[in-house]
């Protein structure tokens, strides 16, 4: 995916207000000179906006297709942004330092791929001192607009997808959609639920945009309503993904 993400993600109007949104809190928990650990980096787009930012970013990923997106988005830029690309998956976290890090942030669902939270949460918390922050961005179960859009089509099978209870097949892997409470809960008792707000309740998914995109000041106007309310029960819960901000206890 990596030649395409950014086409296809990135750069589309949904795409980018939806990473603005994760920005924003980011920039509320990341301040200049701290040091975040960001797993999943995919194309660099959030490691190269930490450190514009005077963030020190190690960003991870496994994919070697991703890092060298991101490794030459770096490259063009002036100057040496503060921030550094390495492969490394969520089971190698035990090579870094012990309380190395400031914050962590998962962006767009790598922890869907986890099998078991469990495991990533026990490394995570030996990474991060005390009072450090993880924003992790994660694809949810309970999504109306995916819904209505594949119902719409006829395609129940993908309507559905994330109920099922042994996740979803995809290019080889399998992904799952845990809930905000199965999340906190696989993250206890090292991380305490700082926060919790909707990615995409309100704003309807990427991959709607060929037909939502026609009506740009609708998604304008929803994506203005779901920022003011994006803590709002139950939108967190029936967003295309959750963010939760966990403190490390």
């Amino acid at each position: 995916m990596a030649d395409a993400y950014d086409s296809q993600f990135t750069a589309t109007t949904i795409g980018a207000m939806m990473r603005r949104a994760v920005w924003s809190r980011c920039a509320a928990r990341f301040a200049a000179g701290s040091k975040v650990l960001e797993m999943n980096c995919g194309t660099g787009e959030d490691a190269l906006w930490l450190a514009r930012r005077g963030v020190q970013v190690l960003a991870t990923d496994v994919s070697p297709a991703m890092l060298r997106v991101a490794q030459d988005k770096l490259a063009a830029l002036p100057g040496s942004p503060p921030a550094r690309f390495q492969r490394l998956a969520w089971e190698e976290l035990e090579t870094l330092g012990e309380g190395s890090f400031d914050g962590m942030l998962s962006n767009f669902g790598g922890l869907n791929c986890v099998a078991d939270l469990r495991e990533p949460a026990r490394l995570l918390a030996a990474k991060l001192r005390p009072g450090a922050v993880a924003i992790l961005c994660i694809m949810g179960p309970v999504v109306p607009w995916e819904w209505a859009w594949f119902l719409a089509r006829g395609d129940r099978t993908s309507a559905f997808r994330r109920l099922r209870r042994d996740g979803t097949p995809w290019s080889g892997i399998t992904i799952r959609y845990p809930s905000i409470a199965k999340t906190r809960q696989a993250f206890a008792p090292e991380f305490r639920l700082l926060r919790a707000s909707a990615i995409g309740a309100l704003l309807p998914p990427p991959y709607t945009e060929k037909l939502t995109g026609r009506y740009p000041r609708v998604i304008a106007a929803l994506d203005r309503v779901e920022r003011r309310f994006e803590t709002l029960w139950p939108l967190p819960m029936l967003a295309d993904h959750y963010l939760v901000e966990f403190e490390r206890a």
